[in-house]
């Protein structure tokens, strides 16, 4: 088959899909996307430059979109160029959020798009007010509407949709979810699995030395913000160091915000610092920035308790990761976690909001040997039941085949 990928950031959700056609054979893939260094055998890349940007004097709710409808124009222009030297795709493949699909219906009429549907925004629920630390001013709300502006255009393009979680489809509107396919994303089971004898051995963890007796906590996330519950987790902080003068934490994560509000100054990083001064041991907590892959594994595979804090919002791949690597987990009661971890079967689950209850999952699961034992054993089971890469994929190339045959 002829496979047309496309998304600003080679390969974005699609790096597994796309190495496992050119594992296959067989297949041709061409992949539109801006520049960037990413490369993978058997791939042709066709890179597109948007040439009109926002100006300072459009409307900041029209910039999202008027960003993505000159993603459309810069694709469409790119698929021409394709189809000119005699490439038509029996599929396309994209994520609609950044706009780039929705002028490529125009230049391939024939083509079945298959679209990433990510998240649908909503002014009265999920992520927005939900915290009450930063309540949504009313000028957030008219805003958040337009946000779903490229969303409303992408459902209402002939074609079919994809989603990993049921609550991410549950966001969209109902008349528009039965065209939306849950395809749950899948991990690398091999790559991510538990190595029990880690927990004898002296290690350094991004220069961090851990040794067999302390007591190993973490957080990951791409950016220490609120959204992921960073502020949550650093008020955690004191309550966990007073109780065990054995535990080191260690953090990773950037200090840029992508989700959310910003600091007033500096980063949220640094916000909490000054907030808890004097009240951590902060020889014994560990800012380590973002840290390779291997290093992620080495520290799920030797944490004793993992902590995944998140709004009303689409999960990351952290959570996978960690439970397929047999992580006891202590998971924020929020829906897109509850979906992945039972409460005191595959996870504890702790309120989202409240410091001391987060503290208090951390420290039963430090105290309770047996109970980490079985939350462990069934975290992986459930990651190898459900969210296995191989069974993902293909589910993947099943959905492919029922479009491309309709």
């Amino acid at each position: 088959m002829r496979y047309l990928f496309v998304h600003q950031n080679f390969p974005g959700q699609f790096l597994h899909l796309v190495r496992h056609l050119h594992e296959k054979g067989g297949h041709e893939v061409v992949f539109i996307s801006e520049a960037n260094s990413g490369a993978l055998p058997g791939v042709r890349r066709v890179l597109y430059k948007v040439t009109r940007t926002p100006s300072d004097a459009t409307h900041p709710a029209l910039r999202e979109l008027e960003m993505g409808l000159g993603r459309a124009e810069a694709v469409a222009r790119a698929a021409t160029t394709l189809k000119s030297l005699g490439y038509v795709p029996d599929i396309i493949i994209g994520h609609h959020g950044w706009g780039e699909l929705l002028n490529i219906v125009d230049v391939y009429p024939e083509t079945p798009i298959l679209g990433y549907f990510e998240f649908f925004y909503h002014t009265d629920k999920y992520d927005v007010g939900f915290d009450p630390e930063f309540p949504p001013s009313p000028a957030l709300l008219p805003n958040v509407r337009v946000k779903n502006t490229i969303n409303l255009l992408a459902l209402n393009l002939p074609g079919y949709g994809q989603t990993p979680t049921e609550f991410q489809r549950n966001t969209y509107p109902e008349w528009a979810q039965p065209n939306i396919s849950l395809l749950r994303e899948g991990v690398n089971l091999e790559l991510c699995a538990p190595e029990p004898a880690i927990f004898k051995r002296s290690l350094k963890i991004a220069d961090v030395p851990v040794g067999p007796k302390d007591k190993l906590i973490t957080y990951v996330a791409r950016d220490l913000e609120p959204y992921r519950g960073y502020h949550s987790f650093m008020r955690a902080l004191p309550y966990i160091l007073d109780a065990r003068p054995d535990v080191k934490i260690i953090l990773v994560g950037g200090d840029r915000t992508s989700y959310g509000p910003r600091p007033a100054q500096g980063c949220w990083r640094e916000v909490l610092l000054q907030e808890l001064e004097g009240r951590l041991d902060l020889s014994r907590v560990h800012f380590v920035g973002k840290v390779d892959y291997d290093t992620f594994r080495t520290l799920l595979r030797r944490s004793d308790a993992h902590v995944y804090l998140t709004y009303p919002f689409v999960a990351s791949w952290s959570l996978r990761e960690a439970m397929a690597t047999g992580c006891a987990i202590v998971g924020s009661r929020t829906e897109p976690v509850e979906e992945f971890i039972k409460d005191r079967e595959t996870g504890l689950l702790v309120p989202f909001l409240e410091p001391q209850e987060i503290a208090r999952g951390v420290l039963e699961i430090l105290e309770d040997k047996k109970l980490a034992r079985r939350l462990r054993k069934a975290a992986r089971a459930e990651a190898e039941k459900k969210l296995s890469l191989n069974e993902y994929l293909n589910q993947y190339d099943a959905l492919v085949e029922r479009i491309v045959g309709a």
